[in-house]
């Protein structure tokens, strides 16, 4: 079921950041990542300013997070399945990228923050991968990420005071001082996640 409940919420966002896709279009000769693009979305649509707090309890920004290239993951750590795969994913293309000589984190952002307290999303995050920054904050903080970055959560109804929240899927490269650049999405694996944000990091001069 929550296989399902993902499969739709990667549809409907899918939706939202395929909205774009003409003024990218339109806009593609001046595009410097035009050879590195899987997809047709990029820039100014999605992204924005974040204010959120870390793993060690301290309000962050957009400018504190993003201090270098950033794999950014919406999602939450009771998650069954979908979560801690896709991160260990994406953890293990920061580690090839390492290989390669390109310093990229992880980050996640919790889309729970009733469970996910700065403790939680501290573990979390370090079990994973000695990089990754775990994220939460207030549900109002939490909500305007996931709008600024066009993200679907819904929390399903609580049994027995357990519930699961339904939400997309994809990771987000982000760029210092440029900002949101490109989408992974689940089928892509660390291997191909590495090739693409390389790309993007030598176009961007580094």
């Amino acid at each position: 079921m929550t296989r399902f409940y993902a499969g739709v919420a990667v549809v409907a966002v899918a939706a939202l950041l395929g909205g774009t896709w003409w003024a990218i279009q339109a806009n593609q000769a001046d595009d410097p990542f035009v050879a590195c693009r899987a997809s047709a979305v990029g820039g100014g649509a999605i992204g924005g300013p974040l204010s959120l707090v870390n793993g060690d309890g301290k309000a962050v920004t957009d400018a504190d997070i993003f201090t270098k290239p950033t794999l950014l993951y919406f999602g939450y750590t009771f998650c069954p399945d979908v979560c801690p795969m896709d991160n260990a994913r994406n953890a293990e293309a920061v580690d090839i990228l390492d290989e390669r000589g390109i310093d990229v984190q992880p980050a996640f952002i919790s889309i729970d923050p009733a469970r996910d307290t700065v403790e939680v999303v501290r573990d979390f995050a370090a079990n994973l991968h000695p990089k990754m920054i775990g994220l939460t904050g207030s549900e109002d903080q939490v909500k305007a990420a996931s709008q600024a970055y066009k993200t679907y959560f819904k929390k399903q109804e609580a049994t027995d005071g357990y519930y699961l929240v339904d939400h997309s899927t994809f990771t987000y490269l982000v760029l210092p001082k440029i900002g949101f650049v490109e989408f992974f999405k689940r089928e892509d694996t660390a291997a191909d996640m590495a090739d693409r944000t390389a790309c993007f990091v030598e176009k961007a001069g580094g």
